[in-house]
């Protein structure tokens, strides 16, 4: 080949394009359907992918609008429910319950019977004045027990809530290790903290004389009629009917009701200020009438013997008591 002259070699290289052009001109039209039909191919096969793709999305949509729907009936069912049940009784007899006092009416009547004899008794030895004896007796039998019966029933709903987050982290860490919902409520029943541990011991004998939880959850909002306890119910009561991750919903309601605490307590500080000038204000009277009474009796005595100074005492209470409502109203607020 090194022998050959340049026009030899360049006739050769000529004959060799010559060939190829020729094979490949003869050749082309099948290559071509090849291509065609591969790309055909890959376009079907990518157009099934997204056919599948889009029908597991839409079935996906589905699923979610169904659920949705049930959960959306689920809870208008609880809501009709709630009209038609009337609201949680506020009885003596609930009141009592709901305090945690494991005492009857009968006896609530006669406790209070004989604490304002006895106040009684004390007032009118001190006064000689059956008028202010008759009041003591009044105020000391009805105001003082029923102000007492209210100050443990709010105590206990204090430490109900401070105690029910807890107890729903108990259960979420339950559901998520296996166990099903009737185990977690009588964990909650047997190693729980008062009085949380009574509620759910109630709902725990509610299952074995025949309800499910939902209805004893129910029951339980009846004995301790607060928002956070409702949310409980619905909780229960949404996951029974329509299903889901009850674990997942008990710590997002958990999660919930901190917040919730976080901000009564948040919203308590701010308005500490406001309670510390509404305290002053209403005990200045009283105070300056103390004093007035050390340093002058006989100055501000008429006030108690002059029917024009017990008006005043009339029209001054009313006023204040007004005055101190009107301040209890604006410093609470719904959280």
């Amino acid at each position: 080949m090194f022998g050959l002259e340049p026009k030899v070699i360049l006739l050769i290289v000529l004959v060799a394009i010559a060939v190829g052009a020729l094979a490949y001109s003869l050749m082309f039209k099948s290559i071509d359907t090849e291509r065609k039909t591969e790309t055909r191919l890959s376009r079907m096969s990518s157009g099934n992918q997204n056919m599948a793709q889009k029908k597991a999305a839409s079935d996906r949509l589905n699923e979610m609008s169904k659920r949705k729907k049930s959960v959306q009936d689920s809870l208008k069912e609880l809501e009709e429910k709630q009209k038609k049940t009337a609201a949680p009784s506020t009885s003596l007899k609930d009141k009592i319950q709901q305090a945690g006092l494991s005492i009857s009416v009968q006896q609530y009547y006669i406790y209070g019977l004989i604490l304002g004899a006895f106040m009684a008794g004390a007032a009118f030895i001190a006064s000689r004045d059956l008028l202010v004896a008759f009041g003591v007796f009044f105020v000391a039998s009805f105001g003082l027990p029923m102000w007492f019966l209210s100050f443990i029933r709010k105590r206990r709903f204090k430490a109900f809530l401070n105690e029910l987050p807890n107890a729903l982290d108990v259960m979420v860490r339950s559901i998520k290790s296996g166990l099903p919902l009737n185990d977690a409520v009588r964990l909650i029943a047997s190693e729980g903290a008062e009085p949380v541990k009574g509620e759910f011991v109630r709902v725990v004998e509610a299952q074995q004389v025949g309800l499910n939880i939902p209805e004893a959850c129910e029951r339980m909002f009846q004995r301790v009629p607060l928002p956070e306890v409702n949310f409980f119910s619905v909780v229960i009561n949404i996951q029974a009917q329509a299903g889901g991750n009850l674990s997942e919903a008990l710590a997002n309601l958990s999660s919930v009701l901190r917040a919730r605490k976080q901000m009564k307590a948040k919203v308590k500080a701010l308005s500490m200020e406001a309670r510390a000038s509404a305290a002053i204000i209403g005990s200045l009277p009283f105070i300056v009438t103390f004093l007035v009474y050390i340093s002058s009796p006989d100055y501000i005595m008429l006030l108690f013997t002059d029917p024009r100074g017990h008006i005043i005492i009339g029209v001054s209470l009313l006023w204040m008591t007004i005055g101190v409502l009107v301040m209890k109203k604006m410093m609470n607020f719904e959280v």
